[in-house]
């Protein structure tokens, strides 16, 4: 493999309805544990100059309350079970999830070369009124040694610039070609995707995702004429990866 570009489930944010998710109802240091470890099967198959995009959303504590109720602007929230509080934080805490899983994964040997922020300029809307409305989510750029491939010649910034730490890219709710709306809550846009993998992979080499989702990342990989591996426990996402594979 030559670059992973996986955004996995979130921690406390929502409930995929399959057995052995994890971040539904597993305390923040089990989903912590198995993000590490599953990571160090990756980088058993990464090569020496592979890379790392893992791009992951933060969350609030629950102050122990063990369900989400839906938000009409935001339905894909509601959550029937919700893991409780971390110990040592407060209710309605901001948990810092994304850079607890980086420190991690630092400890456990990956280099962490770079921290993105994906601005959202179309972000859901939120009903709270005691901060501001989060709209960007975090990527990191890890990589297995000291020295890896990265082409920085392939995507530049704004008027033609190096590209900065600071993404502007949309989301894109999906539709097929029948006019569905497709039912996955958490898409990656195809536009982050494809930057990812054009940066840190060669024509004809490996891109794995091993949490496919909606498969955003293999079909961007496809497009740019690299090969992909995709790793999905959800039966209905991998249905939906094979229709978008398709063209449906």
């Amino acid at each position: 493999m030559q670059t992973v570009v996986t955004s996995p489930p979130y921690w406390s944010l929502r409930d995929y309805a399959v057995e052995n998710q994890i971040g539904m109802d597993d305390t923040l240091s089990d989903y912590i544990r198995s993000i590490v470890a599953a990571f160090d099967e990756v980088r058993r198959v990464l090569r020496d100059d592979g890379t790392v995009w893992f791009n992951v959303g933060d969350a609030f504590t629950s102050g122990n309350r063990r369900y989400r109720a839906r938000d009409r602007k935001n339905r894909a929230r509601a959550m029937t079970v919700r893991p409780p509080t971390p110990r040592g934080l407060k209710p309605k805490d901001l948990i810092g999830v994304p850079w607890r899983l980086a420190f991690a994964l630092q400890e456990a040997g990956w280099w962490l070369r770079s921290e993105v922020i994906w601005s959202k300029p179309n972000a859901h809307p939120e009903s709270v009124r005691d901060r501001p409305t989060k709209a960007h989510e975090t990527v990191f750029l890890f990589s297995k040694s000291q020295d890896y491939y990265y082409d920085i010649e392939a995507v530049r910034g704004p008027r033609g610039r190096r590209l900065r730490t600071v993404w502007e890219i949309a989301t894109e709710p999906l539709k097929r070609l029948n006019g569905q709306a497709d039912d996955h809550p958490a898409m990656m846009p195809m536009t982050l995707a494809r930057q990812c993998v054009a940066i840190t992979s060669r024509e004809g080499s490996v891109v794995l995702d091993p949490y496919a989702g909606a498969g955003t990342a293999l079909l961007a990989a496809h497009g740019l004429g690299r090969r992909w591996v995709g790793i999905e426990i959800n039966r209905a996402f991998v249905d939906l990866i094979e229709r978008r594979l398709r063209g449906e």
